[in-house]
């Protein structure tokens, strides 16, 4: 039996009004003209001689973005234009879909492999967001290859195209994130033990009402990092300096942003930003971000070297499985909190 959640999404585009079950309280509206127009984008750092002799100078950039503002654009990333077009034009394919076929991967169940959903965060969520969800695991392929849809036609070589492809590109840009801290190149990869490569293709409908709801609520990313690809209808929002400011789009860069363990990694030096969706009454939109983490049983916190007497531990050593645990329930905040508190599952700091 579907859930009610799910099937009031699926028909969000042929209403004329916002369901209450999508209408935030009116403490937490998009505030829609309110946002910060006088900086309307991130940095945009172009990554063509990252492997040559500018890259002290790329990583100079990529540690400034990342310390400034949490998020950057990157531009000569080495992924063909042709792999973007077709896994965006995959995604709107899918959802495209009649509801019952679609409706074959709905679940509510976030332990589950593949799943479709309208939900956020579904241990938490009281007000619904005017979005649906195809989230799915991508690496190793082999592994999930058999969960993943058969219609479109395409959907399993395109996806797998793309997966490939961006996970070169996180490696890359691990390596310039660990050396931007001071740290050995591979210091990132080796500690974290990055073994998952989550991928969702995101959905957001015109919205009758869109100052009454959101496409996703503000919140921070529990991944490493998370490589994120846009379409050209604006949507994204970042927090900076206490204001919303908007991620122009640009077409083929991606916008890569840190996550909750970078932020643990680097002892706060490198920051998990809170971000955003909101939506319009005109246009449909697609979004794409691939997340990057940890296994389960990996031992996270601050690098060593990043820690002195200046600098002391923010964050207590522990599993990535229950550092997720804490960050569901409470942020990174109940993370730091919880830092001087026992963790049977880990090694003391």
């Amino acid at each position: 039996m579907y859930s009610n959640e799910l099937l009031s999404s699926l028909l969000i585009s042929d209403v004329k009004d916002v369901p209450s079950n999508n209408i935030n309280p009116i403490f937490d509206l998009p505030k829609l003209s309110e946002l910060d127009a006088s900086d309307d984008s991130i940095p945009l750092i172009d990554l063509d001689g990252l492997n040559g002799p500018n890259r002290s100078l790329i990583i100079n950039q990529i540690g400034q973005a990342c310390e400034e503002y949490g998020f950057f654009m990157v531009k000569n990333h080495g992924i063909p234009e042709a792999t973007i077009n077709n896994i965006q034009s995959t995604a709107m394919k899918f959802f495209k879909l009649p509801n019952d076929e679609r409706l074959k991967f709905q679940s509510i169940d976030p332990t589950k492999t593949i799943r479709l959903t309208t939900g956020f965060n579904n241990k938490n969520q009281k007000v619904f967001v005017w979005r649906e969800s195809l989230k799915f695991q991508s690496y190793p392929i082999e592994d999930y290859e058999h969960e993943w849809p058969s219609n479109p036609p395409s959907f399993k070589e395109d996806v797998a195209n793309y997966g490939t492809s961006v996970r070169g590109l996180e490696f890359a840009l691990l390596g310039a994130i660990s050396e931007s801290l001071g740290l050995e190149r591979d210091y990132i990869d080796k500690t974290l033990s990055m073994h998952g490569q989550g991928i969702a293709l995101n959905y957001y409908p015109p919205c009758p009402q869109p100052e009454l709801t959101f496409g996703l609520p503000g919140h921070t990313d529990p991944s490493i990092i998370t490589i994120l690809l846009i379409d050209d209808v604006p949507g994204l929002q970042v927090l900076k300096n206490g204001k919303w400011v908007n991620i122009r789009p640009i077409p083929n860069t991606f916008v890569v942003n840190v996550g909750d363990q970078i932020q643990v990694l680097s002892n706060d030096r490198y920051k998990s930003v809170l971000h955003r969706v909101v939506v319009n009454c005109d246009k449909e939109r697609i979004s794409i971000p691939s997340f990057y983490y940890s296994s389960p049983d990996t031992v996270i916190g601050p690098a060593k070297d990043l820690i002195d007497n200046d600098h002391p531990a923010i964050y207590r050593k522990s599993t990535c499985r229950a550092f997720n645990e804490r960050m569901w329930n409470g942020g990174l905040a109940a993370a730091k909190a919880a830092k001087s508190q026992p963790d049977v599952s880990s090694p003391a700091a």
